[in-house]
């Protein structure tokens, strides 16, 4: 395109300008001018007076290929000829005759590390992939805390299942997580379960009820803490709630917090990751209706606030992007939740969203535009 450009500034630049030519092509004059007189091609650097001749080069390189010398750096082949009175050259020209045989290399095997790629897991629809955690909640007093378990579907981020205990157990974590694939209808070899790696996490317990249910298990890497984000944003939505005390009087008092937060987390909480639904519209098949209602509305408020810019604005778009809901994006792909693992049982969870049309906004724009998917802070637990 910008050679097109140049030529059609070559061609009318003299009768019309160069300056405006290139202004109304949207081509800087400096490129131009640039690209039509290239810089001078540099001279060859003049060899050094003291250079030595193609005799001489050889006849070092024939004192280093000597047996006595063959194993030895430049350095301790130059102090010893040093010794025995010889000056060939100095330590560097010795090294700039070996690189241009190809001589000097790191003489020790180092291991060298390949581009590591970690595998992923892809969760297209509701319980395919779901993640869960444990957190610490405050107690009356101090060095006494109650433990929140909570299962999240990263798809939909919908909660399926949470508990709070006095201490942290695989029993415990046993019962919810049963509890919540017997709620959520899972079938064997449909779910992957992604949690850290906790002692409850990896207990053997833990292994042998997802064995038994049809559930694959995967971990976060060892030593990295941000393979788990969806629940620990999860966690920070929560903690960071107005209504979220400083401590917990009871355990009772926990267990009341959650039976008013989840529900509003599940149908109430506009996601910002859900173009603005709710996790329970998501989760179940009433995402499509909220699309359809929105553009409606944002239709017809276009037109009534607006009208002269609502008309530019459908001119401009192309014929049914203005229409496109969450699953009916640009490519024909929806929304797909991705996660990432570093080896086998060790993964990382990390989201990838196909990208909103060109053609303007969307009035229900299901992802964000142009926006790149990025991990979220998370708060200490």
């Amino acid at each position: 395109m910008r050679v097109v450009s140049i030529e059609t500034v070559r061609e009318v630049g003299p009768q019309l300008g160069i300056a405006p030519t290139c202004a109304a092509l949207g081509l800087p004059t400096a490129t131009y001018y640039r690209r039509i007189s290239p810089p001078p091609l540099a001279a060859p650097r003049p060899s050094p007076p003291r250079t030595l001749a193609v005799a001489e080069r050889t006849a070092v390189l024939a004192v280093l290929h000597e047996a006595r010398f063959v194993d030895l750096a430049p350095a301790q082949v130059h102090a010893q000829l040093l010794d025995e009175e010889r000056y060939l050259c100095s330590e560097r020209t010795m090294y700039r005759i070996l690189a241009e045989h190809h001589e000097v290399r790191e003489r020790r095997d180092q291991l060298r590390h390949p581009h590591y790629a970690a595998p992923e897991l892809l969760a297209t629809a509701p319980n395919q992939v779901w993640s869960w955690d444990i957190t610490k909640l405050l107690g009356p007093a101090k060095w006494t805390y109650f433990y929140l378990y909570v299962i999240l579907d990263i798809f939909s981020r919908y909660v399926v299942g949470w508990m709070v205990a006095h201490h942290e157990s695989a029993t415990l974590a046993n019962k919810l997580i049963a509890q919540s694939c017997a709620r959520q209808g899972i079938l064997p070899a449909q779910l992957t379960l992604h949690a850290d790696r906790g002692s409850a996490m990896t207990s053997k317990s833990v292994a042998l009820l997802l064995s038994d249910l049809g559930v694959t298990k995967t971990h976060s890497r060892p030593y990295v803490s941000n393979d788990n984000p969806f629940s620990e944003a999860q966690f920070k939505t929560m903690k960071y709630r107005p209504a979220f005390p400083d401590r917990f009087g009871s355990i009772q008092d926990a267990r009341s917090f959650g039976h008013s937060f989840f529900p509003w987390y599940n149908t109430e909480h506009r996601h910002s990751g859900l173009g603005m639904l709710t996790p329970h519209d998501v989760h179940y098949p009433l995402r499509a209706g909220r699309a359809a209602g929105r553009g409606a509305g944002a239709r017809a408020g276009r037109g009534v606030r607006r009208p002269s810019r609502a008309l530019r604005r459908r001119a401009a778009t192309p014929a049914g992007v203005a229409d496109r809901g969450l699953d009916q994006q640009a490519g024909g792909g929806g929304r797909q939740a991705r996660t990432r693992c570093a080896g086998r049982g060790r993964h990382k969870l990390r989201v990838k969203r196909p990208v909103q049309p060109r053609g303007g906004r969307a009035p229900y724009p299901g992802i964000p535009r142009n926006r790149h998917p990025s991990r979220p802070r998370t708060t200490p637990r």
